[in-house]
């Protein structure tokens, strides 16, 4: 029998990103970008001038699914 949603770390992990991505909505809906966009923007802050490959590695993700995100915000 599967342990309880509340006794899960992944659940628990899954709840708080929820919850960040609720706080951070109204600020980023006033700017006019997603979390992911967002997130896109602190990694160049980290480092202007990365490459699509080197963002995608720094934020876990697929050069694939980096490349729409930057094309969006040109």
């Amino acid at each position: 029998m599967p342990l309880p949603l509340d006794n899960q770390l992944c659940f628990a992990l899954y709840a708080t990103s929820m919850a960040i991505n609720r706080t951070y909505k109204p600020m980023l809906d006033e700017m006019g970008i997603t979390y992911p966009q967002y997130l896109v923007l602190n990694a160049l802050g980290e480092a202007d001038g990365m490459s699509v490959g080197t963002i995608a590695r720094r934020l876990a993700l697929e050069s694939s699914t980096v490349t729409p995100l930057v094309k969006r915000m040109e």
